[in-house]
C-alpha cells in the first residue's frame, strides 16, 4: 500500500525518511533471502531435507505440489536441515527463507 505522505514534490530531507518507512519493510522481509528448493520427492514419512540456508529458517512454504498430502514440519528449525512429514509420495517445491 502506497504512503499518501509521499510525494514527489517534498524536500529530501523530508521525503528520505518517509522513503525508507515505506520501503525498508520490503527490503527487510524475510521472504527475501530464501531458497526456492525444486523437485524434491519426499517419501510418505519423516524426511530431513538440507536447505541450504547457511542459518536455521524463519519459516518456509510449499510452492507447489502435484499431489494430494498433508505436510507439516515434525523437528525444530535447525542450521542445516529441514525435517517435513509427508501422508503421501509426491512431487513439490519448497520456498525456505
Amino acid at each position: 500500500m502506497a504512503n499518501p505522505k509521499l510525494s514527489s514534490k517534498l524536500d529530501w530531507p523530508l521525503a528520505n525518511p518517509l522513503w525508507a518507512a515505506s520501503i525498508n519493510p520490503l527490503i527487510e522481509n524475510p521472504m527475501n533471502n530464501g531458497i526456492l528448493i525444486t523437485g524434491l520427492v519426499p517419501a510418505s514419512g519423516a524426511n530431513i531435507i538440507n536447505h541450504k540456508l547457511g542459518r536455521a529458517p524463519q519459516g518456509w512454504i510449499i510452492v507447489d505440489i502435484q499431489g494430494i498430502a498433508s505436510i507439516y514440519r515434525s523437528a525444530p528449525f535447525n542450521s542445516t536441515t529441514l525435517t517435513l512429514f509427508s501422508s503421501a509420495d509426491i512431487t513439490i517445491s519448497l520456498g525456505v527463507f
